[in-house]
């Protein structure tokens, strides 16, 4: 986490000490780094232009559900990102913070006649489809508003991703995408549709891959569908590859963007002169946890100290419901005292005061600590804010951005009376 490191024992975002803005707005408190969502995010698009795809050959579509602030999409919006929706309220989020619905692509497997209506009165830029019945009602919405939509099919190419299962998304018994051995018979309904018009694949195998070996896997069992299509007369425009870029939680070392993309766009580009006499076929990519979630931390306060007979347990006012995916995966975050402490360090298990026993943040972890100290969960900045609940009528934290010296408040913190607020009492 580059843009978050210790100066005189203190921990800073940026310029900015952290102990400052807890005092200033409190915890639980998400904190992003501009400069670090502004690095991730032109790592892949500087290594496109450096293989000589501008933003009509390749085109970065930053997944919204990993971190949908407004504040967040409006600075990737200005920087050039398109957008991976799953949802009609993430194109909304779009739309307000300024985006390009040209440059939006609508995944998801449950899509309603609702999301497609709205989808095409913003002239999105394509529909990622995940099955025939999809097929059909998009069709027939499409129909009833007079216009033909765009639709890439999502391929489930049964490459085995090597991640969390939760988050493992390219296996026949995943719920996402079309059977590889249906997808030629599925590009045919959908190129007979009349208002439908098949622009591209989709092929998206899961999140928080390390190695790229799997990606290149999927691309070529998309390239070889494509060869296919290509001679059925089904020509595409466009390839898109998903996501899945990992971080680094722990010791991880995830393969670098450059290199990636590097080996993917000559993979491509061999293709393309050998069957397609140079023809262009754009790429998209669909990157989120690579861009935010080292890109932010979660500050929170320790309440209590409990030492017992087998653990010792540092009580935080962070919670399960602030950060979901250490109780929902087991997942590993960092854990750093705003400020040094010259004291012997003990190990404890950093948990929340929410009333079940998977609301913790982080296990035996060896920390110097009294009552009142501030803490950071690193590379808190993916899948924190968006998965967060008000189990326990719990306010979800403020979040505030970090440019340099200067810091904003992109949220408030809610309070109870908000909580309640569309609730009504029968007379």
């Amino acid at each position: 986490m580059s843009h978050f490191n210790y100066r005189e024992d203190g921990l800073y975002a940026e310029n900015v000490p952290l102990a400052n803005i807890a005092r200033q707005f409190g915890t639980p408190t998400y904190v992003y780094s501009r400069a670090s969502l502004t690095e991730n995010f032109l790592a892949y698009a500087d290594a496109c232009r450096a293989h000589g795809r501008g933003e009509q050959g390749a085109l970065v579509c930053y997944s919204v559900k990993s971190n949908s602030n407004l504040a967040v999409l409006n600075l990737l919006g200005k920087l050039g990102s398109g957008f991976d929706i799953v949802s009609g309220g993430e194109l909304l989020r779009v739309i307000a913070a300024g985006g390009d619905t040209g440059k939006v692509i609508f995944s998801g497997v449950g899509k309603s006649r609702e999301e497609m209506r709205l989808a095409l009165s913003h002239n999105i830029r394509c529909f990622n489809v995940e099955s025939i019945p999809e097929l059909h009602r998009l069709n027939e919405v499409a129909a009833s508003m007079h216009k033909v939509a765009r639709v890439s099919l999502r391929v489930n190419p049964d490459v085995d991703a090597k991640t969390h299962p939760y988050i493992s998304t390219g296996l026949k018994d995943n719920k996402f995408g079309i059977a590889f051995e249906d997808a030629l018979n599925t590009y045919r309904v959908a190129a007979s549709l009349p208002h439908l018009e098949v622009t591209g694949i989709d092929c998206h195998i899961g999140s928080q891959l390390l190695d790229d070996a799997p990606l290149l896997e999927a691309l070529d069992k998309v390239i070889e569908l494509a060869d296919q299509l290509h001679a059925e007369g089904i020509d595409l425009h466009h390839l898109d590859i998903g996501g899945g870029i990992g971080i680094t939680y722990d010791q991880e070392q995830p393969v670098a963007v450059a290199d990636y993309l590097s080996r993917l766009f000559a993979r491509i580009d061999r293709w393309r002169k050998e069957k397609y006499q140079g023809r262009q076929i754009s790429v998209m990519f669909e990157p989120g946890r690579s861009i935010v979630g080292n890109a932010g931390v979660l500050l929170t306060e320790v309440q209590y100290l409990k030492h017992g007979a087998t653990k010792n347990f540092a009580v935080v006012d962070a919670a399960m419901n602030d950060l979901m995916r250490p109780a929902m995966y087991e997942a590993w975050h960092g854990v750093q005292a705003l400020q040094r402490r010259d004291a012997e360090a003990k190990t404890y298990d950093v948990v929340g005061p929410v009333c079940e026993s998977g609301d913790w943040l982080a296990r035996d972890r060896k920390l110097a600590l009294e009552a009142d100290d501030l803490l950071a969960i690193m590379s808190a900045g993916a899948y924190g804010m968006t998965m967060a609940s008000n189990y326990n009528t719990r306010g979800r934290a403020a979040e505030v951005l970090v440019d340099g010296d200067s810091v904003t408040l992109i949220r408030q913190r809610e309070n109870p009376a908000d909580l309640f607020a569309l609730e009504s009492i029968p007379s």
